[in-house]
């Protein structure tokens, strides 16, 4: 199977596909001087190029075609990105970290962090029929003992995410009068739907889209901000990666948006995938799972080693948080039960929130890219009747990414979703506003919730992409 096929359905279907066409080709093959005068430019026998200045030849170098400049090109998506995407695997995990035993000077080795989210976690725990907290240790012994010196957990950096996404679907329901693209607010963790927005749906989905960062982002915000103070490091000397479920992950890390100017480095430097984790076990042998570790600061703070989760389902819960704080916040009342309609199919579900017998907040959820597609549709149409849409590229969520573990020996693909599902939930819940560390951090980091600080670090901004005019688009 072809890499590529391990992206998310909406990055290889509709107008985002895996297909190139001689139009499309990528058109920065050269780099030339633009100060200086150039009559020709002349290709060699042996496949060079070179200028004329003049009466002077003078070779011209190639130029690579980074990861963003193909994001930023509506030509194709998978195809390419698969080839330049090889910066995102764990071979550059391995890099770094023999880079580091080289290094005969301690302060100009790299602080390695590896943050793992709750959905791969949970994946590898059921390949090794062990619970999550067990994976959890064992794992992070492993990444320990090769080298990695901090192992975390996403769930601090979802947190994050989650109370700010709360924050902001408030905010948005009060301005709806005077402002028509406050509502629907679209959910913005997924990077598969914010590429497919962004390339193929353009300026009138985008602001609708929330602001607030996945909790990837967040947690590299965190580990390149906030662990580098604590460490006395610059976020150049903190090499950050992430294991995520979904290949699109890896995209999104890519995004200029998240990339320091100043320190010339990013929030999350590579991003593997679950399966390429258990590809690193196997290579190093698997015996060494079995040894367990205590995990390190997961929290940053303190000693907690006992893992939580959030409830809501296996992508975030975002659909679940937002609305018991929009009714609390709104209203004044407390929403004990939350009952879903499922509608077209088990992937698209809605709630209907009733206040006084009346409907007065709308939700709904959305996986994969059919009912992703009813979504967009309606809004363009300005038929949605709803206030808020989870969406979320994979069918069936973020338990079922590319980059999750798949069946082996005779269990069938359905069973082992139901067994991930199980192990995730068996992790116990917190409302996020309840963990003592995140409000600490809100506090003495960020500066209090409604900050600029807060708006800088834990929001960012979408992008138009222009469709490029093909021969082909006129057929």
């Amino acid at each position: 199977m072809a890499s590529s096929s391990y992206f998310s359905g909406v990055l290889q279907l509709a107008d985002v596909n895996d297909f190139i066409t001689p139009s499309q080709e990528c058109i920065k093959p050269l780099k030339v001087d633009k100060t200086v005068k150039i009559s020709k430019i002349r290709y060699e026998n042996d496949g060079s190029f070179s200028s004329a200045i003049d009466q002077n030849t003078v070779e011209v170098k190639k130029v690579e075609i980074s990861l963003n400049d193909c994001l930023a090109c509506s030509g194709c998506v998978t195809s390419a990105e698969t080839v330049l995407i090889a910066q995102q695997s764990y071979l550059e995990l391995y890099k770094i970290i023999e880079e580091n035993r080289k290094q005969t000077e301690p302060e100009k080795k790299k602080v390695v962090v590896v943050s793992v989210s709750p959905q791969s976690r949970a994946s590898l725990a059921v390949r090794f029929n062990v619970t999550a907290q067990q994976i959890m240790k064992r794992l992070s012994g492993f990444l320990q003992r090769i080298g990695v010196d901090y192992v975390l957990d996403t769930t601090l950096g979802r947190e994050f995410s989650l109370i700010e996404s709360c924050t902001e679907f408030v905010e948005r329901y009060r301005r709806k009068e005077f402002d028509s693209k406050a509502l629907p607010m679209l959910a913005s963790a997924c990077p598969g739907w914010i590429c497919y927005a962004e390339k193929v749906n353009g300026s009138f989905i985008l602001p609708h889209i929330s602001t607030t960062k996945s909790p990837q982002q967040v947690m590299g915000t965190l580990v390149k901000h906030y662990l580098g103070r604590v460490l006395s490091r610059t976020p150049d000397q903190i090499y950050h990666v992430t294991v995520m479920p979904c290949y699109d992950k890896k995209l999104e890390a890519s995004r200029s948006d998240f990339y320091d100017d100043v320190y010339k480095t990013r929030d999350v430097d590579c991003v593997i995938t679950t399966g390429e984790v258990l590809e690193m076990i196997e290579k190093e042998g698997i015996q060494l799972l079995s040894e367990e570790n205590c995990l390190q600061n997961l929290s940053f703070l303190g000693d907690e080693e006992e893992l939580w989760s959030h409830e809501g389902g296996g992508s975030g819960g975002y659909l679940h948080h937002i609305a018991r704080f929009a009714v609390k916040s709104l209203f004044g009342q407390d929403l004990k039960n939350l009952e879903y309609k499922t509608l077209r199919n088990q992937d698209f579900q809605e709630l209907v929130i009733e206040i006084d017998g009346l409907p007065a907040l709308r939700f709904a959820i959305a996986y994969g890219f059919r009912n992703i597609q009813n979504v967009v549709q309606k809004i363009k149409r300005g038929k949605l009747p709803y206030d808020y849409v989870e969406i979320m590229a994979c069918p069936s969520g973020c338990l079922n990414g590319g980059g999750q573990l798949r069946s082996f020996d005779d269990e069938n693909a359905k069973e082992l979703l139901e067994r991930v599902k199980d192990t995730y939930n068996a992790v116990a819940t917190r409302e996020p506003w309840k963990n003592p560390i995140v409000e600490e951090l809100y506090e003495t980091w960020l500066g209090g919730h409604n900050s600029e600080t807060v708006k800088k670090l834990l929001h960012t901004k979408y992008h138009e992409v222009e469709k490029l005019q093909t021969t082909l688009t006129k057929w």
